[in-house]
């Protein structure tokens, strides 16, 4: 099993943690995927593509995203400029 991937890094300066393995909340629950859900942790400010996922929504930088679609990975991405360093887990993105 993988430890974990490197925290993301957009451009202009949005991190977050995106993790898929058997112990995440991500679909399909292994350690291979590709995953089609994941889970996203510790954002760096509040994004509300993803708050109706949140854990605890009143702390939406200390709390986790479970189930999250892979699509909204990426358009998260999109939205902060594009991915500047980080690891991504092998997601499924269908549009």
């Amino acid at each position: 099993m993988r430890e974990h991937y490197k925290t993301i890094v957009c451009k202009n300066g949005f991190t977050m943690s995106v993790q898929a393995s058997r112990t995440n909340y991500c679909r399909p629950r292994n350690d291979i995927g590709p995953y089609s859900q994941v889970e996203i942790g510790f954002p760096s400010k509040r994004e509300e593509l993803i708050i109706e996922w949140a854990e605890d929504p009143g702390d939406p930088t200390e709390t986790v995203y479970g189930y999250v679609p892979s699509e909204i990975v990426w358009d998260i991405i999109l939205k902060n400029g594009g991915w500047a360093e980080g690891e991504l887990p092998p997601l499924v993105v269908g549009r």
